[in-house]
């Protein structure tokens, strides 16, 4: 039946098209997505298919309207010097260039305040400039970015504060472990024998934060242990370094330490060095990444590996995969994983 007579047919969907073409979904996603780990005869395939079934892409679908820019948006709501000072960060990007790697999409970083995102970050993403977005080391802040045009898909790199998030559209995203990995940290802790544990968690305005605080507690309640050895930290060394001062004068008797960043540790560790503390014979440390800070220098970190390639590289993929017009789950969690070192 033509359109001139009535009812249009439903445009054909993926897995129709992965079906004419005898490959797997995934596979008929790389091509769309313009992946060059597909073999020749593979690609003539599903083209073929395409045309035959006139398969029309959702991203393809949007480029009628508005101009397809093939870029994707980095946002990182954190000031420049903490951005490429922690190996975090470096990580994720790695992870999201490997994965964009097979695709035809390039990335744009965009930098903007923690606390308040730039007018000029809103206009940037509204725009039209790119067709989809990641957001990375979000805060309560940025609320307006589970808000935005529902036709730009944004990925957030942890769980997002809901804020201006429509409850019909929930946000999408790609969390590490964090409540289960300060669970795993603490419980190594106690496991060894300690019973007068601190901890430095980061930002209460982030979500990841706040979920390895309340692992922390858990853990010491399950253990009847107290929780009240707390000094808060930013994330960055220097901000380790002065939580663990704190915690020294406040806490002189404490044994033992989970910091929710290896570089809020190594922090720590120089505030044990100054007090002519032992780590671990008089004070054990926990990590959480396991980035280059846990693996490198004379003491190395025993830590929590969130995985943080895979992540980006998972990020990655979710947005190339909603870009091709796929259904995706909205949130994705990743497993940590304990590495026990020379401080714990």
């Amino acid at each position: 039946m033509s359109r001139a007579e009535g009812t249009v047919p439903a445009r054909p969907t993926l897995e129709e098209v992965a079906a004419a073409a005898g490959v797997s979904r995934a596979t008929v996603s790389r091509v769309v997505n313009g992946s060059p780990k597909v073999s020749p005869q593979v690609l003539d395939a599903v083209n073929a298919a395409i045309d035959r079934l006139g398969y029309v892409p959702n991203r393809a679908a949007r480029s009628l309207a508005a101009r397809h820019t093939m870029a994707i948006a980095l946002v990182v709501p954190e000031d420049a010097h903490r951005v490429f000072g922690d190996p975090y960060f470096a990580d994720v990007v790695q992870g999201i260039s490997d994965r964009l790697d097979d695709s035809e999409y390039v990335l744009n970083l965009q930098l903007t305040h923690p606390s308040s995102p730039s007018e000029k970050t809103r206009s940037y993403l509204r725009g039209g400039n790119v067709d989809g977005a990641i957001v990375v080391s979000h805060h309560t802040g940025d609320h307006f970015l589970t808000g935005l045009d529902p036709d730009l898909p944004v990925v957030f790199g942890g769980r997002p504060m809901l804020g201006d998030a429509s409850p019909e559209r929930p946000p999408y995203y790609v969390d590490a472990d964090n409540l289960g990995g300060a669970r795993a940290a603490t419980q190594h802790l106690v496991d060894l024998g300690r019973t007068r544990i601190a901890t430095i968690p980061g930002p209460q305005d982030m979500p990841a934060a706040l979920d390895r605080e309340a692992g922390w507690r858990e853990v010491m309640a399950a253990a009847g242990l107290p929780d009240h050895r707390v000094a808060r930290g930013d994330f960055t060394l220097a901000g380790g370094l002065r939580a663990g001062l704190q915690l020294l004068r406040e806490h002189p008797d404490l044994d033992a330490i989970f910091v929710a960043s290896d570089l809020m540790a190594r922090g720590a560790l120089l505030a044990l060095e100054q007090a002519g503390l032992r780590v671990p014979q008089d004070v054990a440390v926990v990590g959480f990444d396991n980035s280059l800070h846990a693996a490198q220098g004379d003491l190395r970190l025993t830590t929590i590996d969130q995985h943080t390639v895979e992540m980006g590289q998972v990020m990655a993929d979710k947005l190339l995969r909603l870009l091709a017009g796929e259904e995706v789950e909205h949130q994705t969690v990743l497993a940590t994983t304990l590495v026990v070192r020379e401080s714990a």
